[in-house]
């Protein structure tokens, strides 16, 4: 028979074992320890007598048949049975110690009282012996899982030999999906150890291991590493176009939401290495700890993440306004699972609604006797706007009319609108509204009335709807080609954890009519974003360089209204504020009664939809607003066709 189908057979028996349910594997340890004990017994006595002649003797048959069950009722009471078979932990070790020297002593005091008379010495050998038959049937059993169990599935390496690698390294033994057998540390000092069978290297030779075992993947078992120190190591894994994944943050381990084995893709805030701010307790609570709190548009990317986070700082009641049924319903179902699961005393109050209706709004304010307002309720998809130009201006710019006039009417004390770095020098209609948006809260903050207005401006936030990330994941996964709209094209980014606490801290700092500017790092430039993406998911880009690539890159155009570089100020008049990640634009604003015949002549130009008297009143505003395109709106393009057509027929006939 040939080693390969030895060891094939081995491992099907090893299967078998584990398999059983557990009151059998307790039997099987029973068993085993009780032959271990009769083993060692006798073992003890030729070692020190030598004489074959012992096994005959009635008496010391009596003697081990009353030790056996004593020393396997030791270990039950000592729990060695409760502790899982193919591990040899510390517990187990303390049981196996102390069961023995319960089995010794009761070796000596039977011998004592039926006088059999065993040499003294035979205790001392007998539990030397029994140690080693015990504890070695446990170890063996490790030892096999180790070398023979774990080689089931992909071969994969660990960079960390850390604690999280060694608690990834046990937790990928159990679930037999991959083979880890190496790991890559940093540390020179772990270099050439070997730890729980699996040898440390250096990652200088990774690209070696990888080749010599055809390693699929490499895990990235990092979890109290900063930002800046996953970033660098992702790009030293970057040019082996190996799938790279990573474990859960140390915090998300600790908090009980993740665990070590919940092994996912890298996540795009490793790749731009940007580090997060802890958030300041008091500016979190200012405006939310023991108030009533609404947020419009919650069932959104960012209007649920500000609920999420919204919940944790205790508010007496938070009101969801969203005018998608399914969007509040499920947001509305995941925060009462996290209030119930956290035990926290918060009143859920979810409102279907449209913040195009004032009546609506101000009665939902009233009702509940609201002071904070969060306005996330935006249409933010540029081309979607372009194409439905009414809608956008209707729900971004007299949505956030109808809501603050309903925060004044009620009295509400502080309203914050989230905006966008795409309402600076906009050239689509989607930023153009969001700056129509701030010149109302801006001429309304003016005006004589209890309630404080601030906007907070910032750029594109990873995972949100809209973002390229998810969009990039589902073409690579589906084979590409990734889309970008332009080689040069760059985008800030920033989490929407992040973005939403730096939110919630920027409206405690408002004194009215801020307009606060988030510190979104550098910009990225997306083609870069995408090639990293790909590789690090285990491809190479395919390219003129590299033709024989995976997945390449298709470059579509810009979209309508789309600019190649996002700015976060108009103008170059910005102060800091007590916050190392926030600050204050000065921007040019209108009065009330400078604004007010605007939004009058822009409110009937919708109502006709007249398109091209909304882009001229877009254009004359001071937005800022320079078009790179024509009217995108579909309606008006396809009815502008029609009149063409009849125009031709006309002059035919």
């Amino acid at each position: 028979m040939s080693q390969d189908k030895q060891k094939e057979q081995d491992m099907d028996f090893l299967q078998y074992v584990f398999s059983l349910k557990r009151s059998h594997k307790r039997l099987v340890s029973v068993f085993v320890d009780s032959l271990s004990i009769l083993a060692a017994f006798w073992c003890a006595l030729y070692v020190r007598i030598d004489a074959i002649a012992i096994l005959s003797k009635v008496d010391l048959w009596g003697l081990v048949f009353s030790l056996v069950p004593i020393s396997i009722i030791g270990f039950h009471k000592l729990g060695l049975y409760k502790t899982v078979l193919r591990y040899l932990s510390l517990q187990a070790l303390t049981a196996i110690f102390l069961g023995v020297i319960l089995s010794t002593l009761s070796m000596v005091v039977i011998d004592y009282f039926l006088n059999i008379g065993i040499p003294r010495t035979v205790p001392f050998i007998y539990a030397a012996f029994a140690l080693i038959f015990v504890g070695g049937t446990r170890a063996v059993i490790r030892s096999l899982v180790g070398s023979g169990l774990k080689r089931i599935g992909e071969p994969v390496i660990i960079y960390g030999a850390g604690v999280g690698g060694r608690q990834l390294l046990t937790a990928l033994v159990q679930s037999h999906e991959y083979y880890p057998f190496a790991f890559v540390d940093d540390d020179k000092s772990l270099h050439g150890t070997v730890i729980q069978g699996v040898h440390v290297h250096s990652p200088s030779i990774i690209r070696k291991l990888i080749r010599h075992k055809k390693a699929t993947k490499v895990l990235l078992a990092l979890p109290s590493a900063s930002r800046a120190r996953r970033q660098q190591i992702l790009m030293s894994l970057e040019q082996l176009a190996i799938q790279i994944l990573t474990m859960p943050s140390m915090a998300d381990i600790v908090s009980g939401n993740k665990q070590f084995s919940d092994i996912k893709e890298v996540e795009i805030e490793d790749l731009l290495g940007r580090e997060s701010v802890e958030p300041r307790s008091e500016l979190m609570a200012a405006n939310i700890t023991g108030k009533v709190v609404l947020v419009s548009g919650a069932g959104g990317s960012i209007g649920s993440e500000l609920c999420r986070q919204i919940i944790k700082l205790a508010p007496s009641k938070l009101v969801l306004f969203e005018l998608s049924e399914f969007g509040l319903y499920s947001i509305e179902k995941e925060l009462l699972a996290t209030i119930k699961q956290h035990d926290l005393a918060v009143e859920i109050f979810p409102m279907l609604g449209s913040v195009q209706r004032e009546n609506r709004v101000q009665a939902v304010m009233e009702a509940f006797q609201v002071q904070t307002v969060y306005h996330a309720a935006a249409y933010k998809h540029v081309p979607l706007v372009e194409h439905n130009v009414v809608e956008g201006v209707r729900n971004n710019v007299f949505g956030t009319l109808y809501t603050a006039r309903a925060a004044i009417n009620a009295s509400v004390e502080t309203f914050v609108l989230i905006s966008t770095d795409k309402a600076v020098r906009p050239t689509n209609v989607m930023g153009t509204t969001k700056r129509m948006a701030e010149l109302i809260l801006q001429s309304l903050a003016k005006e004589e009335h209890k309630t404080r207005f601030c906007m907070v401006r910032f750029g594109n936030v990873l995972g949100s709807s809209g973002s390229v990330v998810p969009l990039f994941r589902k073409q690579i996964a589906s084979g590409g080609p990734v889309t970008v709209t332009h080689p040069e094209i760059t985008r800030f980014f920033m989490t929407i954890p992040e973005a939403s606490q730096l939110v919630i801290q920027a409206g405690a700092m408002g004194k009215g009519g801020d307009v606060f500017v988030l510190d979104m790092g550098e910009s990225v430039k997306i083609v870069d974003l995408a090639s990293k993406m790909i590789r690090l998911s285990g491809f190479e880009v395919k390219d003129l360089r590299n033709p024989e690539g995976d997945i390449s890159i298709d470059f579509t155009g810009l979209r309508p209204g789309e600019k190649l570089y996002e700015e976060l100020l108009i103008g170059d008049d910005v102060t800091g504020t007590e916050h190392e990640r926030i600050m204050t634009a000065n921007e040019v604003y209108l009065t009330w009664n400078e604004l007010e015949p605007i939004l009058s002549r822009l409110d009937l130009a919708c109502h006709k939809f007249a398109h091209e008297e909304i882009r001229e009143l877009l254009i004359t505003a001071p937005t800022g607003f320079a078009p790179t395109d024509g009217i995108c709106d579909l309606v008006w393009q396809v009815k502008s066709e029609g009149t063409d057509d009849d125009n031709v027929v006309n002059l035919v006939s």
